[in-house]
């Protein structure tokens, strides 16, 4: 071959070099898939390069072969990140090791801030034939559209996630406010009664649930619940669980009996046993002077008469733990003239301080025999703060609802 013979197989391939790098390029601004990139990269890497054997395995969370070809299919299933750990500059093969023998001898890893992306492992072209190995000759090239490829693949993925964590936020956005918009805020506060709530998820949404509902001049119903886990999953539960409760409540002949039974034929079939709902519901007549409740496997709220504390825990088990509640115990409680009622869930009452210990029930009630003249709103207001100023800097672990009630006969 003559020298001007030379320069011109030099200047043709540069000019492959040059067009594989645009069309790279073009490729990547184009948003072309990965599919796609990788079909432009294998085409100047396997046909204008002759290399003959490749394997390339990229790290998008979990180490994958993306590209192989003239190789054993078991080699694509290796553990690149176990077998090169701690190799992160150009290596050569040797011959006695398991890719050796099977004809790779180079080794080029992508990094990127100390991480790695990427393992691009290469084998010559035939070996009887006397050429210098296109894999020397073209190394640097090699390493830099390899670079360029496994970017462009990290910076898709990273767009994916974003992507789909705006999505996931945009929902999650959604959902916390159609759930403040099911959660009651504004509560009868008039001469027979004073209700004043307050409600703080661990997430953006939550599985806790509490409301008031008027049946008439002399009766109302209240209840608090809390969905077994946190999150969407328990929100949306707990949304069908609401629609489910006033539907019934509205239903005069239904006791509170009928209710509970009822009530966990439905989350049976919504929860489909994977979740559980606790329940206190009670209904207050004021003609009378009754509070009858049923309390399902809840924290039992406390009501304080006569500067006296009650836990009221008669009732059942949990909504949606069996298929039929086996028992359920109604209890039911003579009002005096002043009568409050704390309810809470767990939320509330078992977090912790930084030194593991409980808030408990315990500290709840000597809040409430503190304040025995304060209104509702103010009562809350003591309480979080209180459980705030005891927890210090450790973190709430638990969606937290609060919803208490003064009543007057």
């Amino acid at each position: 071959m003559t020298r001007l013979d030379k320069l011109s197989e030099k200047l043709q391939l540069n000019q492959f070099k040059l067009k594989t790098l645009l069309d790279l390029t073009k490729a990547i601004n184009n948003n072309a898939s990965t599919t796609e990139l990788l079909e432009v990269y294998q085409s100047f890497i396997q046909t204008q390069l002759g290399v003959s054997k490749l394997l390339l395995f990229n790290n998008q969370n979990n180490w994958d072969c993306i590209l192989s070809y003239g190789v054993n299919e078991e080699l694509t299933r290796i553990h690149p990140h176990v077998i090169f750990k701690g190799m992160e500059e150009i290596c050569v093969l040797q011959p006695d090791t398991e890719l050796g023998v099977q004809g790779f001898d180079v080794l080029i890893p992508v990094f990127h801030k100390n991480k790695p992306l990427a393992y691009l492992i290469l084998g010559d072209i035939d070996e009887d034939e006397i050429k210098i190995s296109p894999v020397i000759k073209h190394m640097n090239f090699i390493q830099t559209i390899t670079n360029v490829l496994v970017v462009a693949i990290e910076n898709k993925r990273l767009m994916n996630e974003n992507i789909a964590q705006e999505i996931v936020k945009k929902e999650l956005e959604l959902a916390a406010e159609m759930q403040s918009m099911l959660v009651p805020n504004n509560f009868p506060n008039n001469e027979r009664m004073q209700i004043a709530a307050f409600y703080q998820p661990h997430q953006q949404v939550g599985g806790d649930y509490y409301d008031v509902v008027t049946l008439n001049e002399n009766e109302i119903v209240f209840c608090v619940a809390d969905v077994s886990g946190k999150g969407v999953s328990a929100a949306f539960l707990m949304s069908n669980f609401q629609a489910n409760l006033n539907a019934l409540v509205n239903y005069t002949d239904y006791s509170l009996v009928d209710m509970v039974e009822e009530l966990n034929a439905q989350v049976m079939k919504s929860a489909m046993g994977e979740k559980f709902i606790t329940l206190f519901i009670a209904r207050v007549n004021f003609k009378t002077g009754s509070l009858r409740y049923i309390n399902a496997g809840h924290n039992p709220p406390i009501l304080m008469q006569n500067g006296e504390l009650f836990l009221l825990e008669n009732g059942c088990i949990g909504l949606g733990m069996l298929d039929e509640i086996p028992t359920i115990k109604e209890g039911n409680i003579k009002l005096k003239k002043e009568t409050t009622v704390v309810c809470y869930t767990d939320g509330l009452t078992e977090v912790e301080n930084e030194k593991k210990k409980q808030f408990g029930v315990e500290f709840l009630g000597e809040i409430i025999l503190s304040y025995p003249e304060v209104g509702m709103s103010e009562l809350n207001t003591r309480i979080i703060d209180t459980m705030n100023t005891f927890r210090g800097k450790a973190p709430l672990i638990d969606d937290t609802a609060l919803l208490s009630c003064r009543f007057r006969i």
